[in-house]
């Protein structure tokens, strides 16, 4: 039973450091951009400072998102926990409930393509049987 728990354990920690070395990558590759546009240089130990800060906020933002979805009696965090996670940023709220609104957008028209296309297809399906019928009677 220890044994388990200690396995569990070195699992969640190479899965975390993996998070944080694909953080710290990306970071990076933000930092290059940046450094190009802006003509200027980033220490190695400005990124890392970075990418610590990132994965420790990004971490707080998940307890969040876990702590507002419990506290809503749920297991599933939606975009109203995000959005709650965003309302000190008055700029990226906007940002998310837009993003939000379109992509409800999509869902809608998808389903309506659908539906419609469900349909065509019922009424398809129907013609050909009775066209069968009436030639098979002949």
């Amino acid at each position: 039973m220890e044994e388990e728990a200690e396995t569990e354990e070195q699992q969640r920690f190479s899965y975390q450091q993996r998070l944080k070395a694909a953080v710290h990558y990306t970071v990076g590759c933000l930092c290059e951009e940046v450094a190009l546009d802006k003509e200027m240089q980033f220490s190695k130990q400005t990124v890392a400072a970075i990418s610590e800060l990132t994965f420790r906020q990004c971490e707080n933002f998940a307890k969040d998102l876990e702590t507002f979805a419990r506290h809503a009696k749920r297991t599933t965090i939606n975009t109203e926990d995000v959005k709650l996670l965003a309302r000190r940023s008055n700029s990226l709220l906007k940002y998310i409930t837009d993003k939000s609104e379109e992509i409800a957008q999509i869902n809608l028209e998808r389903k309506a393509q659908k539906k419609k296309k469900s349909e065509d297809g019922s009424k398809n399906s129907r013609e050909p049987a009775e066209a069968g019928v009436v030639e098979s009677e002949n």
